[in-house]
């Protein structure tokens, strides 16, 4: 698949600081918005996709306030990803996790999963589930997360995607 220039300028293969994982910050919405955008278009969608997922794509201080939202920092922002802890309080929803395309396949999304994994275990969930984008689902798949079924886009009517489940283990006491 031919990815098109959407305009983005690379950044270097190698990560030039040590990358930390940190909480988000009101003054990243904007770097995190666009991050989102490269994310997702970075796999094929064209502009008017793009354009119908933008609002729901959008980061903004609700989302950062609404659940725990962690970013990947080398000396830029490389990614993020954020945990909602469902009302039943045993099970919790991925409901972000992206890497800007020039920080793919460089152990971005593991550092951000190993924290959304920490998170998750020290409030004792049970259960993670997420709509995974298409593309997503191998990541998905590598780190224990099992498709359970279809669930509609939340942006594009008749659009179905991926509805993933991980059923996290209790270490032994």
């Amino acid at each position: 698949m031919n990815i098109p220039d959407r305009g983005y300028k690379p950044r270097p293969a190698k990560v030039l600081f040590p990358m930390r994982i940190r909480p988000a910050k009101t003054s990243d919405i904007d770097e995190l918005s666009e991050l989102t955008m490269l994310s997702k278009q970075s796999n094929g969608y064209d502009e008017s996709f793009m354009e119908q997922c933008r609002d729901e794509l959008r980061v903004t201080e609700a989302r950062l306030k609404d659940g725990e939202v962690w970013v990947a920092e080398a000396n830029v922002l490389c990614g993020y990803a954020c945990l909602n802890v469902d009302p039943d309080g045993v099970s919790g929803e991925v409901n972000a996790f992206f890497v800007h395309p020039d920080w793919k396949r460089q152990g971005v999304g593991k550092k951000l999963w190993g924290k959304i994994l920490q998170r998750a275990t020290d409030q004792n969930l049970e259960r993670l589930h997420l709509d995974a984008d298409p593309f997503a689902v191998p990541f998905y798949n590598s780190i224990g997360f099992k498709t359970t079924r279809e669930t509609p886009s939340g942006s594009i009517p008749g659009r179905m995607l991926p509805y993933m489940e991980l059923h996290i283990s209790k270490p032994n006491t």
